[in-house]
């Protein structure tokens, strides 16, 4: 594809997928990668997170030639737009991205940039893999016992942006059709109302869980926790539990066992090399992630769900200036972190990169780059471990020197080069 803004690296070739389902990636030992800096501190991150994860490329015999490419405010400066087709087709293309936060101003005609993004790349699995590193400092006692994956599917669920403001001709005709067709006439209360819609398809659902109980197979863990709120949404939630077990019972064989069968038929021995699905209720996994943290290993959750809870895991293990994450569709990667663009900083050369570069880190393991991947997480523990960390942590820590962005991201390339 010939692009009119965007100019594409001299060197370093594009990552190709090798059979039909497009779920099987060729990725070349220098390999073009899209990266989007992003809005607000995405001006610090973004090239932070660069020189870290080209570091770790170089020191495993490989190479990465960085494309850059725009969104948010880089985009209207540059296109007279928030989201450039170029962007999407770009990302499309090379197969692989990664992207800092993005701010969606108001009245802009997105509700979110990034929403709108994965909608239009079709990357339906978020994925944020939620573990501790030694020298982070945690509001619990034992950090290290969290090591879970969150799979929140990326396309449904409220995050569909299928409501209705108040006091328009849209809401009035919702409201009229739910209370006059369907006979919820004494449910909704007098006077202005807003109306969304949820929508939970067996499409979306299945292909999210198929997903997550994959990744527990090829990565040998133990179990894939479905998390709803079916006991009260019950044909969204509970049919999202309800197809998660179809899945499991009609697709993998002795691959797979349900948590009833486990008990019901082996008294909870679990054979060895079989992954156990099981399911809670969402507001009480958020207390289990607290007070039995280690008995959980994947989740596969709802949009919004998702949300809450990943959140409230990235708490335990240091918050979300760490936590990393990535959107995944068919032979598709774009790695983003999980925090936001916090404008207030930007440019200031002082906020903390890693969660953007243990993005990079999700990247390189979904390319097959498990060492440079290992390496480049060993290096900012490393780092950390030192002392040698930004504002944020060193206020939290004894002896602890504080450094800039750009500092801290080169203190772990010297890292890389002494692990290598």
């Amino acid at each position: 594809m010939v692009y009119n803004k965007i100019e594409i690296p001299e060197e370093g070739e594009k990552i190709a997928v090798v059979n039909e389902e497009g779920d099987e990636l060729d990725v070349p030992e220098n390999p073009i990668i899209p990266i989007l800096h992003g809005d607000g501190i995405g001006t610090d991150v973004g090239p932070a997170a660069q020189t870290v994860l080209k570091a770790g490329a170089q020191a495993t015999g490989r190479d990465v030639s960085w494309m850059r490419i725009y969104a948010g405010e880089t985009a209207r400066e540059k296109y007279g737009e928030n989201l450039p087709q170029e962007t999407v087709e770009a990302i499309r293309e090379h197969r692989v991205a990664i992207k800092g936060p993005l701010t969606t101003p108001v009245g802009a005609g997105f509700r979110s940039l990034n929403v709108a993004l994965r909608k239009r790349l079709d990357t339906y699995a978020n994925v944020r893999p939620t573990y501790h590193l030694d020298g982070v400092p945690s509001p619990v006692k034992s950090p290290g016992e969290m090591d879970m994956i969150t799979f929140r599917e990326n396309t449904e669920d409220v995050y569909a942006g299928i409501e209705w403001e108040a006091g328009t001709d849209g809401v009035q005709q919702v409201k009229e059709f739910v209370e006059e067709e369907m006979g919820f006439d004494d449910i909704i209360h007098p006077g202005a109302v807003g109306i969304g819609v949820k929508p939970i398809t067996e499409f979306g659902s299945k292909r999210l869980i198929r997903r997550a109980i994959d990744y527990a197979l090829e990565h040998g863990r133990d179990s894939v926790t479905l998390v709803h709120k079916g006991n009260i949404m019950k044909f969204t939630e509970g049919q999202f539990r309800d197809w998660g077990y179809e899945v499991a019972e009609e697709e993998y064989g002795s691959e797979v066992i349900t948590e009833d069968t486990l008990w019901e038929e082996r008294d909870g021995e679990q054979p060895d090399n079989a992954v156990v699905v099981n399911d809670r209720i969402a507001d009480n996994m958020l207390q289990q992630v607290l007070t039995r943290t280690g008995n959980y290993d994947v989740i596969a959750t709802t949009n919004l769900n998702g949300d809450y809870l990943s959140d409230a895991c990235g708490a335990q293990i240091g918050g979300l200036g760490i936590a990393p994450g990535a959107n995944f569709g068919d032979g598709l990667c774009l790695a983003e972190p999980v925090h936001g663009s916090a404008p207030k900083y930007a440019g200031q050369d002082k906020v903390n990169p890693t969660a953007m570069i243990l993005s990079g880190v999700l990247m390189f393991e979904y390319m097959g780059w498990m060492d440079a991947a290992q390496l480049v997480r060993n290096a900012v523990e490393e780092t950390i471990i030192s002392g040698q960390v930004t504002y944020d942590l060193e206020r939290q820590l004894k002896d602890a020197e504080k450094l800039a962005t750009s500092e801290y991201a080169r203190e772990i390339v010297t890292n890389i080069e002494q692990l290598a």
